[in-house]
């Protein structure tokens, strides 16, 4: 597993946004790229760092983020246009997985990968 650091969030958040499209979302649009993105970039960051796939309740869906070093890590929460109200419910890759496709995962997973160079 690679190590999480500060430089590297920056990175990863910067390639999520140059990678995150129509392919990796349904839901995606310009105007809100990082809409629909939350279950395949919680599983893509899962694949790399490791830790726990976390969930909570938002606009009666469920909103999948991470878990890695006791810090929560949400990539995506910036899809909604308010403050979340986190509940940390443990989750896991089934269920994130149930939020997205595998097409979806591997076009991300394999770009965010190969971006890292991981």
């Amino acid at each position: 597993m690679t190590k999480l650091t500060d430089n590297k969030l920056l990175l990863i958040e910067q390639c999520l946004l140059k990678y995150w499209s129509i392919k990796t979302s349904s839901k995606w649009t310009a105007e809100n790229p990082y809409k629909g993105q939350c279950g395949v970039t919680a599983l893509v960051i899962n694949d790399l760092f490791g830790g726990n796939i976390l969930k909570t309740e938002v606009e009666e869906q469920w909103h999948f983020y991470n878990l890695i070093d006791g810090k929560r890590h949400d990539f995506t929460s910036k899809q909604f246009y308010f403050e979340i109200n986190y509940q940390d419910i443990e989750s896991n890759r089934d269920e994130a997985f149930a939020d997205t496709n595998e097409f979806q995962y591997s076009i991300l997973q394999e770009s965010i990968t190969r971006e890292l160079d991981i």
